[in-house]
């Protein structure tokens, strides 16, 4: 519902949890508050630390440009810029039916892709939940579970008698594998797992290549598919965003996580020389920007409660873009700051207070709350306060969370337009302007955060930087990882670069 401006009212959370909100007629006066003026004086001291300048933007924009120049240059970098083995960006010609498979933190979704040409396509699509089980069972059986849903979705929605497709014997389907946790490639349809993320444990497919894994699993299914491409969604969010779109050069995902994607010039990826490419051909690089100042922490502006969250992290001293703006950890920043002001007997004095005390209870969604919140007497910052954590607030707290709040959140799409513009200095975007094809919970969600993106590129770049605009990118590990199959379908069957 929609709150009055004053009165009562209520509000649905994406948890299903419903917060009653009341507009109090008098404050606690029994309890003792932190006055407006402490209020106001406290937030000037986080202004500062909170807020950064131009100058110190563009001097973030200069060191984060020679990081990403260093990881084209030699492999094992901090930030990896992975080549991703997909060449140029779509022609618009691509048409044909395509398979896309998308191993997600949550869930397994199968999709049946209809590239029509000209940035047009149709989608048919089925979700498949994942278990906690299944995350932590053995990794060739987690594949087997990604086949079993695949031939699932083939018998459902390509059965011939639905009108569905007419394969001639011997003939496949393309597939794109989207599979977003980091791997060295070495070639598009291969790629070796480092790691797993996002929750994934399961045993012996770490330092093996998973498509081969995954391929296995296709064949004891007796699928009739050919598994083209293994891409990261960041890539294919930037090829969909291309094909709907050929003005976009950029994709960016701003959620739990960050990344980048982009289209460079091989002769200007120096580590990749040997492998005998055109140099005047193009490849998408899968950057990993979230690692950028990781270890060493020179350029980033980081705060002493950064550097807690930092260290208290299951990976400290790495991801240090990220940890400064994800929406994994604004929460955490802002419940640090308000534990601060509680030790120093500014805020909730005479109230129990043990419930801001667990690592991680403040979510980065109340941020966007309070700052959405539209009533005179802050009624959602009331609700967040009482309801989760048992705790009454003056107005002038309230005021002084919004504010708080506001801070973080703009620090945060700050930093993510000198992520941007580090790739628009360096490939030369900014005289013909650009579109960036955005995604994530952040950036979907987040009030304000995209306008503040824009500001944050004026700053750096001045008046030209009006033509570098983000938009709501199209879906990379469905449409884009499809897409990338009919690409390199087409490649190989033109007889180009066969061996990657």
């Amino acid at each position: 519902m929609v709150l009055s401006r004053r009165g009562s009212g209520s509000i649905t959370l994406a948890s299903g949890q419903t917060l009653a909100l009341h507009t109090r007629t008098q404050d606690e006066e029994d309890l003792p508050h932190a006055t407006k003026k402490t209020m106001a004086d406290h937030l000037r001291k986080y202004e500062s630390i909170f807020t950064l300048t131009p100058q110190r933007m563009r001097m973030i924009v200069e060191a984060f440009k020679e990081t990403l120049e260093l990881g084209l240059e030699k492999p094992k970098q901090v930030v990896p810029m992975i080549p991703t083995y997909v060449f140029g960006f779509p022609t618009g010609k691509e048409i044909g039916d395509y398979l896309a498979v998308d191993l997600g933190g949550t869930n397994l979704r199968v999709c049946l892709v209809s590239v029509q040409g000209e940035g047009k396509f149709e989608i048919t699509q089925t979700k498949y939940r994942l278990t906690e089980e299944q995350k932590h069972d053995d990794g060739q059986q987690l594949f087997d579970f990604c086949a079993e849903c695949l031939k699932t979705f083939v018998d459902t929605n390509l059965a011939e008698e639905e009108g569905g497709l007419n394969l001639r014997p011997g003939e496949t389907l393309p597939l794109g594998f989207t599979f977003s946790y980091p791997c060295t490639q070495e070639k598009i349809d291969h790629g070796v797992l480092i790691r797993w993320t996002k929750g994934f444990g399961a045993p012996n497919t770490e330092g093996r290549d998973v498509a081969e894994m995954f391929r296995k699993s296709l064949a004891k299914y007796e699928l009739p598919v050919t598994m083209t491409a293994l891409i990261n969604d960041t890539t294919g969010t930037l090829i969909a965003s291309h094909y709907v779109n050929p003005k976009t050069k950029i994709a960016c995902i701003f959620g739990t996580g960050c990344n980048a994607a982009y289209m460079e010039h091989v002769k200007d990826i120096p580590k990749i020389k040997d492998l005998g490419i055109d140099e005047s051909a193009e490849m998408a690089i899968n950057c990993e920007w979230g690692a950028f100042d990781s270890f060493e922490h020179e350029h980033l502006p980081r705060t002493k409660y950064d550097t807690i969250v930092d260290e208290s992290s299951n990976k400290p001293g790495e991801q240090a873009f990220e940890k400064l703006i994800s929406g994994r950890y604004l929460g955490e920043i802002m419940r640090l700051v308000i534990c601060e002001l509680i030790d120093e007997g500014v805020l909730f004095l005479g109230q129990n207070t043990y419930k801001l005390e667990s690592p991680y209870v403040f979510e980065t969604a109340f941020l966007s709350l309070m700052e959405s919140d539209p009533t005179d007497e802050l009624l959602m910052i009331i609700g967040i306060f009482s309801h989760f954590f048992a705790v009454e607030t003056t107005l002038a707290e309230r005021q002084f969370f919004r504010a708080l709040a506001m801070l973080i959140g703009r620090r945060a799409a700050r930093l993510s337009a000198c992520g941007i513009a580090s790739i628009v200095s360096k490939m030369g975007y900014l005289d013909e302007g650009c579109l960036v094809g955005a995604d994530g919970s952040l950036y979907n969600k987040y009030p304000g955060f995209a306008d503040r993106i824009h500001e944050g590129l004026v700053d750096i770049f001045g008046e030209k930087g009006r033509g570098i605009v983000t938009c709501h990118a199209e879906d990379g590990s469905g449409v884009g990882s499809a897409i990338i199959a009919a690409m390199t379908k087409a490649r190989k069957e033109w007889g180009l670069y066969l061996d990657v």
